[in-house]
């Protein structure tokens, strides 16, 4: 079955426009959900709406309220609501270009796939993507679906375009309130190079499919087993490391790197611990613009 496209329009670059579709890139069914059952019966439960002191209401009874103060709402119409929906436009308009790596990962939400609506909009389609490629640009524009505008930035992709809903400004809270108690200090420099050396170590090439989600799929084999009448016990749960003592982070690193005591002679006077190789900051596969994408992160639409 063809994937269904979740919009359909133009994409513009000024006076250049290409009929292009757009489909949800993040595959939802892989996600496994609760249905709340009455366990005697084994049927699903059903909810129905109550007001205190009033009891069961019909949903026609049922308006939208924006809440001020404890128990005090202003209450909106839906024909007010829908006067200040936004047109929804069939255009995406690419208003500013923005270097790929400059996108602070906080603000991507949810990806989408862009593609040609048909064989006519396959040049321009390429025009643009390749230029986004050369260039190392990401293009910003602000699409309306449902009445709602949402901030996207699109950005070549393998053989394609990305977009990506942004959030806006101030959708994001700010940093420094969650920091406020890390403490001003400066670590022993011993620790800082041997952590560098296990992050080394450590380093390779992003591989997603190299990880896998275990709650998920022991959920999946949890299901199967009850589905065949197997009994399940529950497992020992361990003390989270650390939970029981402190630890001493110095021989932490030292064991980590198998290195032991052996780097403590190495602090006095010899060489400190090979740093791993560092470069300018590469652009995140999410946000490429080359053909083997370099590409970070809530949910919308």
């Amino acid at each position: 079955m063809a994937a269904r496209a979740y919009w359909k329009g133009f994409l513009r670059l000024s006076l250049v426009s290409i009929a292009v579709e757009i489909y949800n890139a993040v595959e939802s069914k892989s996600e496994i959900s609760f249905r709340q059952i009455h366990k005697p019966s084994g049927k699903r439960v059903n909810y129905t709406k109550t007001v205190q002191g009033v009891g069961e209401i019909q949903n026609s009874d049922i308006v939208k309220g924006y809440e001020v103060d404890a128990d005090t709402y202003v209450v909106l119409d839906p024909d007010e609501i829908d006067a200040v929906k936004l047109e929804s436009k069939k255009t995406i308009d690419l208003v500013k270009f923005v270097d790929s790596s400059e996108i602070d990962p906080r603000f991507f939400e949810r990806p989408y796939y862009i593609a040609p609506a048909d064989q006519h909009a396959a040049e321009g389609y390429v025009v643009i993507r390749d230029a986004l490629r050369k260039t190392e640009k990401t293009g910003l524009a602000q699409l309306t679906i449902g009445g709602r505008e949402w901030l996207v930035a699109i950005s070549a992709l393998e053989d394609g375009l990305l977009m990506e809903m942004l959030r806006y400004a101030d959708e994001l809270k700010e940093a420094p309130q969650f920091f406020a108690e890390v403490p001003d200090i400066k670590p022993d420099k011993e620790m800082i190079d041997l952590a560098i050396e296990l992050i080394g170590r450590k380093s390779g090439t992003f591989k997603p499919k190299e990880f896998e989600n275990h709650y998920a799929a022991a959920l999946r084999e949890l299901i199967n087993q009850k589905l065949k009448g197997q009994k399940i016990v529950a497992p020992h749960e361990e003390p989270p490391p650390g939970s029981a003592k402190v630890i001493d982070l110095m021989s932490a690193l030292r064991k980590s790197i198998g290195e032991g005591g052996a780097a403590k002679g190495r602090s006095g006077g010899g060489e400190s611990p090979p740093k791993a190789k560092t470069s300018a900051r590469s652009t995140p596969a999410r946000r490429s613009a080359s053909a083997a994408p370099k590409r970070t992160t809530k949910k919308r639409a």
